[in-house]
This record gives C-alpha cells, sequence and structure tokens, in this order.
C-alpha cells in the first residue's frame, strides 16, 4: 500500500468510527468512503495491469482491493439503505486473507506492518461480527478500534514513511505488538461504558 494510500485508509478508518459511535450518520460517512474506496481500486488495478507478471507488486497490490471493496459497500450501502449484512460476512473474508497477509508480510521481512496486519484482521472480523451476526452490543468498541487503528495503523505509519522517519525491526514490531494488546485492553473497558446509540450500518 502507498504512504499516500495508507494515509486516507487512516482518515476513513476514523470517520467510519466516529459513525460506528454514533457521532455522525452513515451518510454522513459516504462521501469519504466512495474516495476512498475508488482510490483502493483503481490504483491496484493500475499496478496489476503495469506489474509485467512481477509477483510481489501483484501480490501487495491484491491486498488493496480488500479494503477498497470495503468502503465502496459501506458508501453503497449508506446512499441505498440497503442492509449491512453482505458486507459483515465479506469482512469476514477479508479479516481471514489480512491473516494471511501478516504471514505473507513476515516472510518477505515486515515486522511491524505483520502487527499491523493482524490489527486489521481483529478489526474487519469485528465488522464482521457487528453487521453479519448481528452483535450491536459490540458496536462501540468496534468504533473506538477503528478510530484507533485508523490513527495508530494508517495515518501515523503513513506519515512517518512519507517524512522518511518510519523504521522497521523486530524489536519495533514487539513493541507494537505490546501497545496493541494493552490498547485493546482499555478500548474494551472504553467501550463497556455506556455511550450514544450507535449505527448499524
Amino acid at each position: 500500500m502507498s504512504d499516500v494510500g495508507l494515509l486516507f485508509v487512516g482518515a476513513v478508518l476514523i470517520i467510519n468510527g466516529i459513525m460506528l459511535l454514533g457521532a455522525i450518520t452513515d451518510k454522513a460517512a459516504a462521501p469519504l468512503n466512495f474516495f476512498v474506496g475508488a482510490l483502493q481500486v483503481v490504483t491496484p488495478t493500475f499496478l496489476i495491469m503495469t506489474a509485467d507478471g512481477d509477483r510481489a507488486i501483484i501480490a501487495g497490490a491484491a491486498g488493496l482491493y480488500l479494503f477498497g471493496f470495503t468502503y465502496l459497500w459501506v458508501g453503497i450501502n449508506a446512499a441505498t439503505g440497503w442492509p449491512g449484512e453482505g458486507l459483515g460476512w465479506f469482512s469476514l473474508f477479508v479479516a481471514a486473507a489480512a491473516v494471511g497477509y501478516a504471514v505473507y508480510t513476515w516472510q518477505t521481512g515486515g515486522r511491524v506492518f505483520t502487527v499491523i496486519w493482524l490489527a486489521w484482521a481483529l478489526l474487519w472480523f469485528l465488522f464482521f461480527l457487528v453487521l453479519a451476526l448481528g452483535h450491536t452490543r459490540l458496536s462501540r468498541f468496534t468504533g473506538l478500534v477503528a478510530v484507533a487503528e485508523g490513527v495508530l495503523t494508517a495515518a501515523v505509519p503513513a506519515a512517518l514513511a512519507l517524512t522518511g522517519l518510519w523504521r522497521d525491526s523486530t524489536g519495533a514490531a514487539l513493541i507494537a505488538a505490546v501497545l496493541t494488546v494493552v490498547a485493546l485492553a482499555v478500548l474494551w473497558w472504553a467501550g463497556r461504558v455506556p455511550g450514544r446509540r450507535t449505527s448499524a450500518a
């Protein structure tokens, strides 16, 4: 994923998290989902068409569709009022694929992004639980995780990479993994605190 694309993934995750927390409506979040979804579909299509058979480029580009289709689907559901169950089941596919990409990333030398892919897998699994299985009691927790991951797994890494400050190592990955577990525990507690009615979309 390009650094610029990752930056806007951070933006849309934050907005969708805020939507799940009930602070904005589904329709208010739809435009950014369309914008980022289109970006994450057009970009990998171009990369694959110009990859000249390079498997590494194709594999990296293919992962972008997981996000692009998700955001377009969110936008379409918001615009049409269609139910979210289909998106929920697709989210289970994305979660499984993200675990596969975590393994692939580790094998190709990416350490911190292995942790990031696993964090994304968890978030999309939460989308599955909320949208496909109807566990709406998890909506607040899922919204909080989406906002946190938008910042910590997308916007911040993108900003560091764009400014040349990104560093990757096994030690950094271990720190990221520990911080992720701690953050999830805090967000789980925060998610149990009564808040506003959350969106079901």
